[in-house]
């Protein structure tokens, strides 16, 4: 590493989240961002499926993406920016891309991504193991 590096990073670090959402493309999340309009302030929820994930450090953006009114709408989002107080993760969508740019292509159902599960295997009380499932695949409700 550079001296210059090694000089950006030490004034990064002071700004940077201690504590960082797991968020992985393909995930549908609400977004809780900070409005200040005058002198009042609320909390605005963005809920949408992340199809985007770039850069490092404190320049970390995503990208969500959420249909209103029969209209695709995008927001980009800098991780480590004060105005984003929370990202909460609704439901994990399988992908095998870095980018979901082909979302924006789809239309109705074929906009879907299959959901990723965890948990416990369906044995219940009677004789079943108490060792986690493997991760299940499963069509979109």
């Amino acid at each position: 590493m550079t001296h210059a590096q090694a000089l950006i990073e030490k004034i990064e670090k002071p700004h940077l989240k201690s504590k960082l959402p797991t968020l992985r493309i393909g995930d549908t999340v609400d977004v809780h961002t900070r409005i200040i309009e005058g002198d009042k302030e609320r909390t605005q929820i963005y809920n949408g499926v992340v199809i985007a994930v770039r850069g490092r450090g404190i320049n970390v953006n995503f990208t969500v993406r959420r249909i209103v009114g029969k209209e695709g709408v995008e927001r980009t989002f800098m991780l480590h920016s004060p105005n984003v107080l929370d990202v909460v993760s609704r439901r994990q969508g399988k992908a095998r891309r870095a980018k979901l740019y082909y979302l924006r292509d789809r239309l109705g159902k074929a906009r879907r991504l299959k959901e990723v599960r965890t948990g416990r295997s369906r044995g219940g009380a009677e004789g079943g193991s108490t060792r986690e499932a493997e991760p299940e695949l499963v069509g979109s409700p």
